[in-house]
């Protein structure tokens, strides 16, 4: 079989080789702190988009450093009860989509909330100020500040948790049926979703982004969505002086160092000729999970669509209706 990484075998015993800070664990639990501490001043009104059967929200939120937070809130129109959630990641640079992209899901009775990341293409915002370099993307957006809290995807992160909490409390949602799931950075938020929600119970990741970053620079393919990692060092750090402070300053918003808290059932989806999110990277946060877990491998595909995708994902869900 071709390959563009590590044999299948190497793969599953493969768990990452970016540095891990050493207070990687103090610092996400003075992220949730700040998030508990976060005046969240929810805002749920009715869209001007609506469908038969189908009730359709904007949702609003402040996240933390101040931004406001938008995501596509949708509920059947009639709940005997209390529902099941599944919450809803998009890629990197995108939005939150078409409403009528979520209908299959509100169709078969889950409440559905589609994030639109802060500072993206949808409509959430990013008003952290940051020092230093943020040309070329979101990775390196905070990289060369002195706080390490502000980097930009410890808050993207921190929303997707804030999203989850509003969710979870909503009258009409079942708190302890509240899932997740999303594609490529979709996929990362999914992950960092459930580890910093452990109540998350399902969730359903496909080639998730932001992992194993110093293994992507030694596979040569920092392109495409890992660029920036490229154009960062050669443009500010051309001799690598600083190479292990920036790898190590990344490992705190990198997924195979996050995964050891998932405490939900997870089903990922991944292609061995990824030449975008590669295996390697993917497998480095799959084998630090150590709740319940499933790895559904397309041998022949690369970051894109695969058949049964979606109907395979919607069945893992399916036992929460």
């Amino acid at each position: 079989m071709p390959m563009i990484d590590m044999p299948i075998e190497q793969l599953r015993e493969y768990r990452g080789i970016n540095p891990r800070p050493s207070d990687f664990d103090a610092y996400w639990d003075r992220a949730l702190a700040e998030l508990d501490a976060t005046d969240l001043q929810v805002s749920i009104t009715e869209s001007e988009f609506q469908m038969p059967n189908v009730e359709c929200y904007d949702l609003y939120f402040t996240g933390v450093k101040g931004g406001r937070i938008y995501a596509k809130l949708l509920k059947p129109a009639h709940i005997a009860g209390r529902a099941p959630a599944i919450l809803k990641f998009h890629g990197y640079g995108g939005s939150s989509g078409d409403w009528s992209a979520h209908m299959g899901l509100v169709a078969s009775g889950f409440v559905v909330a589609a994030l639109d990341t802060r500072g993206q293409g949808g409509k959430s915002e990013d008003k952290n100020p940051v020092s230093g370099i943020t040309r070329a993307g979101h990775i390196i957006r905070g990289l060369d500040d002195p706080n390490p809290d502000n980097l930009f995807y410890r808050q993207s992160f921190l929303d997707t948790a804030a999203l989850a909490r509003i969710v979870m409390g909503l009258e009409y949602v079942d708190e302890g049926r509240v899932a997740a799931m999303g594609g490529s950075q979709g996929g990362a938020l999914t992950l960092a979703c459930a580890a910093l929600v452990p109540e998350i119970v399902k969730l359903a990741p496909v080639h998730p982004f932001l992992s194993d970053y110093k293994r992507v620079w030694e596979m040569d393919l920092a392109k495409d969505a890992y660029v920036e990692l490229r154009e960062y060092f050669r443009d500010f750090d051309p001799c690598h002086e600083r190479e292990e402070e920036t790898f190590t300053k990344l490992g705190y918003i990198d997924m195979h160092h996050l995964a050891p808290r998932i405490r939900g059932e997870v089903f990922l989806t991944t292609g061995l000729m990824d030449n975008i999110c590669p295996p390697s990277t993917v497998f480095a946060a799959y084998n630090h999970i150590v709740s319940k877990k499933n790895i559904r491998i397309y041998p022949d595909y690369g970051h894109e669509s695969m058949p049964d995708l979606d109907d395979g994902n919607y069945l893992f869900m399916k036992d929460l209706l």
